[in-house]
């Protein structure tokens, strides 16, 4: 299934725009997108929003007929079980997760102990765990945990881009993830000279646009046979004002939303 994330509505909700998007503006729009899944990732809010609050967000997502899952960084066993419950209250069937958390950078004999700690609750309540592919951590030792764990419940969230600034290939990563996929992370991205021609800058790019090579990863991950969802995001520089900047990020949404209804 097609999804957009909180990442595609970043300067959206950013305090630079003049009248921040809320989360349930996300949701709004999002169906306005004919979008029925949103993924509420690294969304800050979420980790002190009072259970109320939650509550009414979640009654929110259903009324609109929205299946949410949601996203966040690290995995120490308390931030996990918190996230379970949210992930029950939105009935929420996938956490993204990453490594490194704010606080917490557990080696990778650590990041075992912390999953097989955690994972046990997940696959009793049906929500599978999904770690994100970043430069931080090497793709094959992300690969190799989830291998060594070995559970049902536990798979890689692939997102190609993020792996560069390690020198690694996306291509490389898709290959070298694509068994144990369980949720995917779209957004274009590609290289531009910096003035006087002193260096690049790496940033994201208007899907189809840039160096991602989609088809390759449809190819290879075959997430429409899999049933893995496939959810928008964007490395959207600044564009100098708001109003430039938010017409371009929402541009770029219908562009991806566009690309992915088109590709097979």
């Amino acid at each position: 299934m097609i999804g957009l994330g909180t990442y595609a509505f970043f300067w959206q909700h950013s305090e630079r725009a003049d009248e921040p998007l809320t989360l349930r503006g996300a949701f709004e729009a999002t169906r306005d997108l004919d979008v029925e899944l949103f993924q509420i990732c690294d969304y800050a809010p979420l980790d002190a929003m009072p259970e109320a609050e939650v509550t009414d967000h979640a009654a929110a997502a259903r009324d609109l007929g929205l299946t949410i899952q949601l996203g966040t960084k690290g995995i120490v066993p308390e931030h996990l079980e918190r996230y379970l419950g949210l992930a029950e209250a939105f009935d929420a069937r996938l956490v993204r997760g990453m490594l490194y958390g704010p606080d917490s950078r557990p080696t990778l004999a650590e990041a075992e102990t912390q999953l097989r700690a955690a994972l046990p609750a997940y696959e009793a309540a049906g929500v599978t765990l999904a770690l994100e592919t970043y430069e931080q951590v090497a793709t094959a030792d992300l690969v190799a945990l989830v291998e060594q764990i070995g559970s049902s419940h536990l798979g890689i969230c692939l997102d190609p881009a993020n792996v560069v600034a390690r020198l690694e290939l996306p291509r490389d990563c898709v290959e070298s993830t694509a068994a144990r996929t369980v949720n995917v992370h779209v957004k274009d991205f590609a290289f531009a000279r910096q003035a006087g021609w002193v260096g690049f800058t790496y940033s994201g790019a208007a899907m189809g646009e840039g160096l991602h090579d989609y088809p390759h990863l449809l190819e290879t991950v075959r997430p429409r046979e899999r049933g893995i969802d496939e959810i928008v995001e964007h490395w959207l520089p600044w564009q100098g004002d708001p109003e430039t900047t938010i017409r371009t990020e929402r541009a770029w949404t219908r562009q991806s939303i566009d690309y992915l209804r088109s590709t097979t």
